[in-house]
């Protein structure tokens, strides 16, 4: 099986910046709010046919960086693809003291989490659970420590699998400790998907891949560009579903007995498909960034079958879709155009598919059909050969950004897109 960062090179993503002298959006629905706000948000995804890792009686720790502070939180689990009852023994949810790897917890932020007053909770397989209102106080930007235990065996079936955060996993019900011993350290997300704050605030939801995900962003440091964007907004949730490898058009399809069947099945469902899912139930949606469409083009021959490759004008039906659905829900739609890749070390590139990256583009940028553009490969393209990523930002396979790059496409997108 490939190591985490042969994964990571194996998908890909897009990410946004935005275009001078574009129109401002028309305004959100105000009825999206309902008061509570997603500050932070990872999307599940199923497991590859392989043999689960398997929790029992132990405390998985993990830390999530929010976007927008509030003084109550409630906290989304999710059993949704688990084939079985999730049973968590307790859930506790604490400030983290410290930065970087740490999982230690702020001393008396501490905070029991129940579901009906319940402390212990069985979640029915194909579920999400939502939390009581918990009172703590979370500025903006702020890092929460979220405790599971897991009294019973547990497969983990329902994670997100590219965390580019540290988290941990330790024996016994730690939850309430103020530090833990880990007897495991995991880069991904497990049973846990969403967090919002009771604030009549919007959120902004990522739908992307595996740039807006973090792909190839150094761990522990929060450099994702939804991350880096929020920093800047303050007044707005960023719900960030991104996910390594995501198309817009096909779920995972590897071909039998090759590589990709033990680890395609954590490039999620297409954009399509979770669009529900992951961006009209985020708490407060008011905004939807898509950046998806580089994985549909790079895919077909590299890790799903040939008979999948699509053509632009597939790419704009599935883009118009998503614009459909957001306008029906109340949202505004906002389309980003896919960065360069000539070059990459993935074998995503050929002419064929650099001609439908240049028409997709040309449609998001002046189709008239999103209701604002924010154009991420003008901002990111080598200016001395526009069809490669500007090597200033390339975090070496020619497709992904580095935190340099992650850092241009926070600082480039207008916010005057979300007034």
């Amino acid at each position: 099986m490939p190591t985490r960062r042969e994964l990571l090179a194996l998908t890909s993503g897009a990410a946004v910046t935005a275009a001078a002298g574009l129109p401002v959006p028309a305004q959100a629905s105000p009825s999206r709010t309902d008061g509570w706000t997603a500050t932070w948000a990872a999307a599940p995804t199923t497991i590859p046919p392989t043999p689960p890792t398997v929790l029992a009686r132990q405390t998985v720790r993990q830390i999530v960086h929010t976007s927008l502070g509030g003084d109550e939180i409630r906290i989304r689990v999710t059993n949704e693809f688990g084939t079985g009852p999730l049973r968590l023994g307790a859930i506790r949810v604490a400030l983290r003291s410290g930065e970087g790897a740490s999982t230690a917890i702020v001393g008396g932020t501490d905070r029991r989490v129940t579901f009906g007053n319940r402390a212990s909770v069985t979640i029915p397989a194909g579920s999400p659970l939502v939390s009581d209102p918990v009172r703590l106080r979370v500025a903006p930007g702020a890092d929460l420590a979220i405790s599971l235990y897991l009294p019973a065996r547990t497969p983990v079936t329902s994670l997100a699998a590219f965390a580019f955060q540290d988290n941990v996993i330790a024996d016994g019900d730690v939850t309430a400790a103020r530090t833990v011993t880990p007897v495991s350290t995991i880069g991904q997300y497990l049973f846990l998907s969403g967090v919002a704050v009771r604030r009549d605030a919007r959120a902004i939801v990522t739908l992307g891949d595996s740039i807006t995900n973090g792909a190839n962003t150094a761990t522990n440091l929060n450099h994702r560009w939804p991350d880096l964007l929020a920093a800047r907004l303050r007044h707005h949730g960023v719900a960030n579903v991104g996910i390594s490898g995501n198309r817009l058009l096909h779920d995972p399809n590897p071909a039998p007995g090759s590589e990709a069947e033990g680890f395609a099945a954590y490039f999620g469902h297409s954009g399509l498909r979770r669009f529900d899912r992951d961006v009209l139930a985020q708490p407060g949606a008011a905004y939807v960034v898509v950046l998806l469409g580089v994985n549909d083009l790079g895919h077909p021959g590299t890790v799903a079958p040939t008979g999948e490759v699509v053509s632009a004008d597939d790419l704009i039906g599935g883009h118009r879709q998503l614009i459909a659905r957001a306008h029906s829900a109340g949202l505004v739609a906002i389309g980003a155009t896919v960065l360069p890749f000539k070059g990459d070390t993935l074998g995503f590139y050929s002419e064929a598919n650099e001609r439908k990256r240049d028409v997709l583009n040309r449609w998001i940028r002046s189709g008239g059909e999103y209701d604002g553009v924010i154009d991420f490969d003008r901002a990111m393209r080598d200016p001395a050969d526009p069809l490669r990523l500007n090597p200033a930002y390339d975090s070496g396979d020619g497709l992904h950004p580095n935190d340099a790059g992650m850092a241009a496409m926070a600082d480039a997108v207008s916010l005057r897109l979300f007034s």
